[in-house]
């Protein structure tokens, strides 16, 4: 069909401006014969105007009569699919049966018949585009309730792990992953203790989609099937994953270092944290930052007081880099568990030092609340607010007065209130150590601005 693409949108976007007006149903019913068109361009076009039209408009107005017909035809262009691109066939099919959901229930033995039949399937193509169907329609079919019959497929798809081919490999993890999300373990087949050694080999596989599928394959098992983990096999996946940290991929490194928390949640937080405080000992850098925020994510998950203990004791020993890593640590900790609690650690630590000649550190971690003075929440800004009254009271009200000094003429009032609002607090609680450190201004004409030590007394 020789029609250039600006058109070929046009004409697209034209047709679900007519749905919209005449209704799902009658436009449905007049292009659903034309997906058995011998033009697979044409096919193309007419699926890519359905999946527009319910996705846009649902299909609460589709008869059973249409509904067949309907999925007859997506059937019948799924099985005469040949051009490379797939994603238009398998959003148009996704996007049908989600849009009639339980009512598909009837059609769903054949689908999966032709799923499992495509799997086998001699040309990789094909079977790539069944495994990433299923990932498409797994969510419908929990809502049909057909746990039974994702099951076989998982079964079906356990025995093609050994996939040659990694595109198809990665597709068929993706599979996996989804059936794993909508049914769980208790009911997922195959078990457990027969999948996880089969991903612990496939791990080692260096193709980014195989790699981003497995390891969130593994972190959904990990999440989701706590008492069917075993132990050994989940710290044999810990040091495999180790190198999936030196990934390239943001989206791999992300995967792997959340995986670290689902599987110190499942086992504890000593094994795994001590086989990440290993890692910090590595020369790569981006290892070694990858390793600092997977103990931050083992903290959120576990509770920071099973791992600070583990971090400060490592604090000492005479290396630069797991010092170095520490510090990063305790950095991404305090930002995952979140501003208030970072805040009201400053607080607690500024009151515990004062006087202690801390005040160097103190005004560090100053430079670091001083930004949150803005937040609007007001859990959090009440935190802000004390943590400065510790500071207060640790590096003196002086030091407070020169922050609150910077913004407390500026142009915009909301930023000015923000200033006078510190200030104020710290003129009623500090008054008299305020005196030393106001700044002097040159006395101009009239305008007297010098205060002799007997008029303040007075």
């Amino acid at each position: 069909m020789a029609m250039d693409r600006r058109n070929y949108r046009q004409l697209v976007d034209t047709t679900v401006e007519i749905a919209n007006d005449d209704g799902v149903a009658d436009i449905i019913g007049r292009v659903v014969g034309d997906l058995k068109d011998e033009s697979e361009p044409y096919r193309r076009m007419v699926r890519e105007t359905i999946e527009k039209v319910v996705a846009n408009l649902g299909a609460p107005d589709i008869n059973p009569r249409l509904e067949e017909n309907l999925i007859d035809g997506i059937l019948y262009a799924f099985r005469e699919q040949t051009s490379d691109d797939a994603n238009v066939l398998l959003n148009g099919f996704g996007a049908v049966i989600n849009a009639l959901g339980q009512r598909v229930k009837p059609f769903l033995p054949q689908i999966c018949f032709i799923i499992k039949w495509r799997l086998n399937n001699k040309s990789a193509k094909v079977r790539q585009q069944a495994a990433d169907l299923i990932s498409r329609i797994a969510v419908v079919m929990k809502q049909c309730q057909e746990e039974q019959l994702m099951g076989h497929l998982g079964v079906v798809l356990y025995e093609d792990l050994g996939e040659e081919y990694p595109e198809v490999l990665g597709s068929i993890l993706g599979a996996l992953k989804a059936i794993v999300n909508v049914i769980g373990m208790t009911k997922m087949t195959p078990a457990n203790k027969d999948l996880l050694p089969r991903l612990t080999p496939i791990l080692k596989n260096r193709h980014e989609k195989v790699q981003a599928n497995c390891i969130d394959l593994v972190g959904r098992i990990a999440d989701r099937g706590t008492e069917f983990m075993p132990a050994r096999e989940l710290m044999r996946i810990c040091f495999e994953l180790l190198e999936m940290l030196k990934a390239h991929k943001k989206g791999i490194q992300r995967a792997t270092v959340n995986t670290f928390g689902y599987i110190a949640k499942a086992i504890g937080p000593q094994d795994v944290l001590a086989t990440l405080l290993n890692n910090l000992k590595v020369q790569e850098r981006q290892n070694r930052v990858c390793t600092t925020v997977a103990i931050a994510i083992v903290a959120e998950t576990c509770s920071p007081f099973t791992v600070l203990p583990a971090l400060v004791d490592e604090y000492r020993v005479p290396d630069l880099n797991m010092q170095n890593g520490v510090l990063k640590s305790l950095s991404f900790l305090f930002e995952y568990i979140g501003e208030r609690t970072a805040a009201s650690a400053v607080k607690h630590m500024a009151l515990g030092v004062a006087g202690l000649g801390c005040e160097d550190a103190l005004v560090h971690l100053l430079n670091y609340v001083w930004p949150n003075i803005f937040e609007t929440s007001s859990h959090v800004i009440n935190a802000v607010t004390e943590a400065i009254e510790g500071m207060r009271v640790a590096l003196g009200p002086a030091a407070v007065l020169h922050y609150s000094l910077q913004g407390s003429f500026h142009p915009a009032r909301i930023v000015r209130e923000v200033y006078w609002k510190i200030y104020n607090s710290l003129y009623i609680v500090s008054q008299d150590g305020l005196v030393a450190a106001y700044p002097v201004l040159e006395d101009e004409g009239n305008d007297i601005f010098s205060r002799p030590e007997l008029m303040m007394f007075i």
